[in-house]
């Protein structure tokens, strides 16, 4: 099993759109996936239809009150599991940033996860912002997926979350921290800048940026407010397309096998 971060410190970037349909895309290929939503906001879990849920966050599980395995549900798609986000979770920070263990809470919270065979990958959905819980995810996870819109200031931000990673191998939180990879988002193909800012990218980050961008789609944008993944909703459109290119060379990059 492999634990994924996917992070950034800057809103309006695909993040949550990435782990939704990344996550969907891999599990379309066989592969068991488990979803967290560490954002208060639970942008993740509306995506699934499942924001009327309560009380079925991490918040107890990062507390010490239950074991996260209770707090995995089912989504409506095969192999798709979710542990949803609530309000509650805004809270947590708080009472998090007082225990002694404060950096590790998620790791440690999430030691059932690891000591079983149930999920070949999960991905954590980061709110974003550098606080308590991204700090715990990047503490927690073997690596992190950056989702970078292509927009003139992304280089800048790519510099903020390289320092953040150096901070937390650093700290003795986890030093096995790395980039594993930068996706691309928000391609516009009818402007010069989309493509120079990829180019840009590459020339810095070379193989760790994804060949596979996503462009900016209205149906991409769209989907989250039906309750469903760009797979379901659209499924023959370009951004299906494109996550579905992202998974399998997210598959190839880790070698998973195929259920």
């Amino acid at each position: 099993m492999k634990i994924v971060a996917i992070a950034n410190q800057k809103g309006g970037v695909g993040k949550t759109t990435t782990a939704v349909n990344l996550g969907c895309a891999l599990a379309e290929e066989g592969l068991r996936v488990l979803l967290i939503d560490l954002d208060p906001q639970g942008n993740a879990t509306s995506s699934f239809g499942m924001q009327e849920l309560e009380g079925e966050s991490l918040y107890e599980p990062l507390l010490g009150g239950v074991s996260i395995v209770e707090k995995i549900l089912p989504t409506r798609l095969p192999r798709m599991f979710i542990v949803p986000a609530d309000l509650d979770l805004a809270g947590a920070e708080v009472e998090i940033a007082r225990m002694d263990n404060h950096l590790t809470r998620l790791r440690e919270t999430l030691v059932p996860l690891r000591s079983d065979d149930t999920f070949d990958f999960v991905l954590l959905d980061c709110p974003p912002s550098l606080g308590i819980l991204m700090t715990n995810a990047l503490a927690a996870a073997d690596e992190l997926l950056t989702p970078i819109q292509c927009e003139y200031f992304a280089l800048e931000g790519l510099v903020k979350i390289v320092r953040v990673i150096e901070q937390v191998r650093n700290s003795g939180a986890n030093d096995h921290l790395e980039l594993g990879g930068i996706v691309m988002t928000m391609f516009d193909g009818r402007t010069n800048l989309s493509a120079q800012v990829v180019a840009d990218v590459r020339d810095h980050f070379g193989e760790r940026v994804y060949e596979t961008v996503i462009p900016r789609s209205v149906r991409l944008s769209e989907a989250p407010s039906f309750g469903k993944s760009i797979l379901e909703y659209d499924a023959n459109g370009t951004g299906a397309r494109a996550y579905r290119a992202l998974g399998a060379e997210f598959i190839k990059r880790h070698s998973a096998p195929v259920a």
